[in-house]
């Protein structure tokens, strides 16, 4: 995480679709991709949570056929002071 630049997670949120993956994720539950429904393909869901994990923003932990997802807050937070409750406040304004 600590190597993450801030452009590269501001980045990966500039989608609407991954941003309502991390809305859904900042309830700070653990979620199956498969729950969501963004009008999206699974394959471009995949897509999406890829950039956002690539960005460190989700984390992905297989578990038999299923990946769960999760925000990364606390490394978030650590890494950026702050950034997750902006995210919070950037959501519910939408």
């Amino acid at each position: 995480m600590s190597d993450i630049p801030l452009h590269k997670v501001m980045h990966a949120l500039g989608s609407p679709v991954r941003l309502a993956v991390v809305k859904e994720l900042l309830d700070g539950d653990v979620h199956q991709g498969s729950e969501f429904d963004f009008g999206v393909g699974q394959s471009t869901l995949s897509h999406h949570v890829k950039i956002l994990r690539e960005a460190g923003i989700v984390q992905n932990d297989p578990e038999g056929n299923r990946c769960l997802m999760s925000l990364r807050s606390a490394e978030l937070d650590a890494r950026f002071p702050g950034f997750v409750e902006q995210l919070r406040v950037l959501t519910v304004a939408e």
